[in-house]
């Protein structure tokens, strides 16, 4: 940081009766903070607001770049296979699945608490983060945010497919409350039930918290569109946002109660899904642990797909004046403490296996640790307990590519670990006479495989058509927004 020298006035009135020319007022200069104290730019090589304009929205106003289209083909691809399975499910029944006696719930399941945890980070970057009043999470808020959305259509399918009879899942009565002719409401007693309510909710608060911090930058892409459709388009959803000083008043108003409705729901949504096993009776899910340990490991997976996706988006449309080193680090260190939590959580659940006393508990984590799907438990251990203690060195948590490969890493765990909760329970209860082993088909593989294409069709469209790093936000985390700074006042920038 460069000095800042301020002119100081304290001896000015004394000299001020004095006639005769006045003497120069002394500086005084204040010197630099310490190097340790000193934070690292937000934004890098002093960018304008000007610049950071052209480079975000001109990803949505040029040509794609040449591996922007096989990357939509492979996903579309993918996205479409999985559609034909669940047509081909739907029209032959859930036996296509592996899923049988006693693994009544498997992968779909799996899947499902799977891509809820990945849209964790949306909202935790958003909301939590943004009433902390931690500006660094300005370049990867609406990218996290996009995610979220994507992540909870990936999840919403999975449930609703697991019931058999689509239709009926769809059809208000049955599980969505709704007064019928035949007086029929759903379980309020049952967990999917449960599930109804939180995602939905989860997933109508975060669409419009996304879409309320949109608005500013529809308007930047309307008044630079260069074709009549696109600022049409622009212009519909920016709901004629003029840069008013109201309308910023009124913004700010509401993002800042939508980030408070959402926050809750952070903690709210994953305790929900993890009461779909805690209330029941099968060793290995009975226990009060889970709700606290889901949410740190939705929190942990969700900042692994984070930097899977702004790892590479940052060095394809070079972003690395916005996108920095910085960010990339603080996103370890989340990985790293929620990391911590969960290999707590692992082993706090061994001790009250143990402590409590129960056999039929402890043999179940016995079980997942040295029975049949042993390989499974250890691949969990593997990613998730040790792998994000890497970053406890600085050297690691800021070389890129590392950085990468250990988010995937940790994105493998997490999905191991909701299978080593949910199969390694179920394969092997109360009864040895019923116990079997899961094995899934290729249904199953191919309808979770599909899911990813979904997830990647619909973040690169998001890409194509909308800033995938909020505009305004961004700015007003640099110098020039500062109205104490020497650039601040955004004099000769917009």
């Amino acid at each position: 940081m460069s000095s800042a020298a301020i002119t100081a006035d304290g001896a000015a009135p004394a000299q001020r009766g004095k006639a005769g020319p006045q003497a120069a007022p002394p500086k005084l200069v204040v010197a630099d903070p310490p190097r340790e104290l000193e934070r690292e730019p937000l934004v890098l090589n002093g960018r304008s607001p000007a610049w950071i304009t052209d480079a975000i929205a001109g990803i949505c106003e040029r040509p794609m770049p040449k591996w922007w289209w096989p990357a939509f083909i492979l996903s579309f691809g993918g996205m479409s296979t999985m559609f034909a399975m669940v047509a081909y499910l739907i029209a032959t029944g859930v036996g296509v699945w592996g899923l049988n006696q006693p693994a009544d719930w498997a992968w779909d399941i799996t899947n499902f608490v799977f891509w809820i945890g990945i849209g964790h980070a949306g909202t935790l970057i958003s909301a939590v983060l943004f009433l902390l009043r931690q500006k660094w999470r300005t370049s990867i808020n609406r990218a996290a945010e996009a995610m979220t959305l994507f992540a909870v259509a990936c999840a919403g399918i999975f449930p609703v497919v697991h019931t058999g009879r689509v239709w009926f899942a769809l059809m208000p009565g049955y599980l969505i409350p709704f007064p019928n002719a035949n007086y029929i409401w759903p379980q309020f007693r049952s967990p999917l039930l449960w599930d109804v309510f939180a995602v939905s909710t989860y997933g109508t608060v975060s669409l419009l918290f996304w879409y309320v911090g949109l608005i500013p930058d529809l308007a930047t892409l309307r008044d630079r569109a260069k074709t009549a459709i696109r600022g049409a388009l622009y212009g519909l959803f920016a709901l004629g946002w003029t840069n008013s000083n109201r309308g910023w008043s009124n913004y700010e108003k509401a993002y800042l109660i939508l980030a408070g409705l959402s926050t809750p729901l952070v903690l709210s949504v994953h305790s929900i899904v993890s009461f779909d096993f805690a209330v029941s009776q099968v060793p290995g899910w009975h226990t009060t642990i889970f709700p606290p340990y889901f949410v740190a490991g939705a929190i942990f997976s969700g900042f692994g797909m984070v930097l899977t996706l702004m790892i590479p988006l940052r060095s394809l449309f070079h972003l690395e004046d916005i996108i920095t080193t910085r960010h990339v680090e603080l996103m370890c260190k989340v990985i790293l403490a929620t990391g911590s939590m969960v290999g707590y959580a692992y082993g706090m659940e061994f001790f009250i296996a143990w402590y409590g006393g129960n056999p039929y508990e402890l043999y179940a984590f016995k079980n997942r640790a040295f029975g049949p799907y042993w390989w499974a438990y250890w691949s969990m251990i593997t990613c998730n307990v040790i792998s994000p203690h890497l970053f406890w060195f600085k050297k690691l948590r800021t070389t890129m590519w590392f950085v990468w490969c250990v988010s995937i890493v940790v994105n493998i765990g997490m999905w191991f670990e909701r299978f080593v909760i949910i199969v390694t329970s179920l394969h092997r209860d109360y009864l040895p006479s019923s116990w079997g082993y899961f094995t899934p088909t290729w249904v199953d593989v191919l309808t979770f495989a599909g899911s990813f294409g979904l997830f990647l069709t619909l973040f690169l469209l998001f890409i194509r058509f909308l800033p995938a790093i909020a505009i305004s936000e961004v700015k007003a985390v640099t110098p020039y927004a500062d109205p104490h700074h020497p650039l601040g006042g955004a004099k000769e920038h917009h």
